[in-house]
């Protein structure tokens, strides 16, 4: 690849001595811990909703607690707390069961430590959305006789729908910029490979653009699946779009 301006574009040849591969191999992680991270999140959103809606005293204050917490510290330190207190706690664990110290994978800690902070903004975007629903639905459901965990599937669910996906669309566009704070635990995701490349090479400025190319691509391509996902499930509501 020849060099044109300013840049040395060879430096993004997918071959070494090129970096173009480790940059895509480190955005391969960063697409993989923010998928997994919000399926998570969207999990114990769920989960968490349901029981400051429905649950006992005990079970809202704990909850309160948990998505006070989250909201209220910077993710940065929250990240930080979770990855290497998670693992201490682990180790302590195992180590009081008898066992040696476990070796958890990097993905799986990601995944962990996104979707646990994803969480807590899960929780009210989705609890919200159910406190949207008109009572109205579910009266008739009840009236119909239908068990309260059919009418949370059959009913609740499907019509908190509309009002939960613009907060949950930009729930996950946080997922993907997120993942690049595990650069500071030495997690192999896009921008610690991009500031590998960028400090081996000394060029910062094109490794840094390519790196903010690759954050717009999945923005871009978000985006368009997002809008698919809101025409489909906004439909029959008014002003919606059609």
């Amino acid at each position: 690849m020849a060099d044109v301006g300013i840049f040395n574009w060879s430096l993004l040849a997918l071959q070494p001595p090129g970096w173009g591969g480790v940059l895509l191999a480190g955005f391969a992680q960063t697409v993989q811990i923010a998928i997994g991270g919000y399926i998570l999140g969207l999990v114990l959103g769920l989960a968490g909703a349901i029981g400051k809606l429905y649950g006992g005293p005990v079970t809202r204050d704990l909850l309160e607690v948990y998505t006070t917490l989250v909201r209220a510290v910077p993710e940065l330190v929250l990240m930080l707390i979770l990855f290497y207190g998670g693992t201490d706690v682990l180790n302590r664990l195992s180590a009081l069961a008898g066992y040696g110290p476990i070796n958890v994978s990097g993905l799986a800690s990601g995944v962990f430590v996104i979707g646990v902070v994803l969480g807590a903004y899960a929780t009210e975007i989705i609890r919200a959305a159910i406190m949207a629903v008109h009572f109205g639905q579910i009266e008739a459901a009840r009236a119909y006789g239908m068990p309260t965990g059919l009418i949370m599937r059959r009913i609740t669910l499907p019509a908190m729908l509309p009002h939960a996906i613009p907060g949950l669309s930009n729930l996950w566009l946080t997922a993907t910029k997120s993942t690049s704070l595990l650069a500071v635990v030495g997690f192999t995701e896009l921008m610690l490979v991009t500031r590998q490349a960028a400090g081996a090479t000394k060029s910062y400025m094109l490794f840094f653009l390519a790196a903010g190319a690759l954050y717009m691509l999945i923005t871009h391509v978000s985006n368009l699946v997002i809008g698919l996902i809101e025409r489909r499930y906004s439909r029959g509501l008014p002003g919606a779009a059609q």
